[in-house]
């Protein structure tokens, strides 16, 4: 859908002021900070107050899965808003237990109950205080390079520079390194060897730490943010074997990756091994109204058949924000994203990718799976030096914002962290579409490549 936005600069000049004036925003220095004032979006672009629209290759936080405005998502919050729009969540609702069902449905034999929260961070704390209820055991592994969410413990496990400042917050995490072939931490020279020792590592991280004081180890099942690192062949089946030897709960983070980001329901799937709880929220309903969840095991969720779960919260299963659940399957279904995901990740996006790792100096590796994909950007090819320094900011950073302006300029609203830009569009996009911003990201590497050796 081709866009025309109209300019407005008295809206630009009010959504400033008040925002500049009274809104706080999430990990940032508030006065060092410029948000751009949006106006509106469609499919899979959005624009601003001045006649700028932007093709959306970071879908927002890697959550608009169905895009801008799906016709779809908004008649569903419309038609159940006109009809019920809350109820407290001790009370039985229609939505609520036909998405509870349709997620049940696409997930492994055996995981029949859903847990509702608002979002990806108190998934995750909740399924982790499941697993330690039921095991009896208060430790959680999680590794470097991860995200898991700001709350106390979800902050706690995760593995990248945000959890610095919040230290110490929740003592019983410890850290162990995930596959990462192309910076192993094992000097694994093929895939195989990565997952091999890797697995290694963590058993020895399992012994070391004390089998008996582990209830859960929790990994996204593709890391996210923090490199879109697809585990290698076999790792997770090894994971699970490790869980199953000490008796250990391995959770699934899903709340990126899932919901067809990497063209399956859940990407743990690719390995053909299957977790005890998995936590979602993002691509459930693209973000429309806040909603994620733990799927539980009947293992787990039997536990808790007479004995009470000590959690809960106010708009858990929210009806607006399932309802628009339950159009995202019926979208989904429809329309085959699965397919199209699959499709144009391995027509259109892996080789044009490989193109320009051949092309670009300062490109060093790429990857992903799916409309998932990581361009790491180097300072050297053969040494692998990245673009900037992990974790750069001001003057360090400037090359990577060099490249996301020429981006910008050009139309293309990038995925950015550190020294990589992430290829995340909306499932939904055009194929012109998805092509015209490959393009764009070509030319704007043009700018990285003026920063290598």
């Amino acid at each position: 859908m081709s866009v025309i936005p109209a300019v407005d600069q008295a809206a630009e000049a009010q959504v400033r002021a008040d925002d500049r004036t009274h809104v706080f925003h999430s990990w940032s220095a508030q006065a060092l900070i410029d948000p751009p004032p949006v106006a509106g979006g469609s499919g899979a672009t959005f624009w601003d107050y001045q006649g700028n629209s932007y093709l959306d290759f970071s879908s927002q936080l890697v959550n608009l899965n169905l895009g801008h405005q799906h016709p779809d998502l908004v008649a569903a919050i419309v038609k159940q808003a006109e009809r019920l729009a809350t109820i407290q969540p001790s009370m039985a609702n229609d939505v609520r237990g036909e998405l509870a069902r349709l997620i049940s449905e696409v997930s492994p034999e055996g995981f029949t109950k859903v847990f509702f929260t608002n979002g990806g961070a108190d998934a995750n704390e909740n399924a982790v205080r499941m697993a330690r209820l039921v095991t009896g055991k208060r430790k959680v592994l999680s590794m470097y390079r991860s995200y898991h969410g700001n709350t106390t413990t979800a902050i706690s496990l995760t593995g990248d520079p945000r959890r610095w400042a919040n230290e110490p917050a929740d003592g019983s995490v410890a850290k162990f390194f995930g596959p990462y072939a192309y910076r192993s931490a094992f000097h694994a020279e093929s895939e195989e060897q990565e997952s091999e020792r890797a697995l290694a590592h963590l058993e020895q991280t399992i012994i070391l730490e004390g089998a008996s004081t582990i209830g859960a180890i929790i990994i996204e099942s593709v890391v996210g943010s923090n490199g879109v690192l697809v585990p290698p062949p076999g790792y997770l089946r090894g994971v699970r074997a490790l869980c199953d030897k000490y008796n250990i709960m391995w959770i699934a983070d899903e709340v990126m990756v899932g919901f067809g980001r990497t063209g399956q329901w859940w990407s743990f799937q690719a390995d053909g091994a299957t977790p005890d709880l998995i936590t979602f929220a993002k691509g459930v309903n693209s973000g429309y109204v806040p909603l994620g969840g733990v799927v539980i095991s009947d293992r787990i969720a039997s536990h808790f058949d007479t004995v009470v779960f000590p959690g809960g919260l106010t708009y858990s299963g929210h009806p607006l924000a399932c309802a628009v659940g339950v159009a995202t399957f019926e979208v989904f279904r429809r329309d085959g994203i699965l397919e199209r995901v699959n499709d144009l990740g391995e027509r259109i996006v892996a080789p044009r990718l490989a193109q320009m790792a051949e092309r670009h100096p300062s490109v060093g590796e790429v990857r992903g799976r799916g409309l998932f994909w990581a361009i790491e950007l180097v300072k050297n090819k053969d040494t692998r030096e990245p673009l900037v320094p992990f974790n750069a900011s001001g003057a360090d950073a400037a090359p990577m914002n060099a490249f996301a302006a020429a981006a910008k300029k050009a139309g293309v609203w990038p995925f950015i962290h550190f020294n990589r830009t992430h290829i995340a569009p909306p499932l939904i996009i055009s194929e012109d579409d998805l092509i015209r911003g490959l393009d764009v990201i070509d030319e704007a590497l043009n700018v990285a490549d003026g920063y290598t050796e």
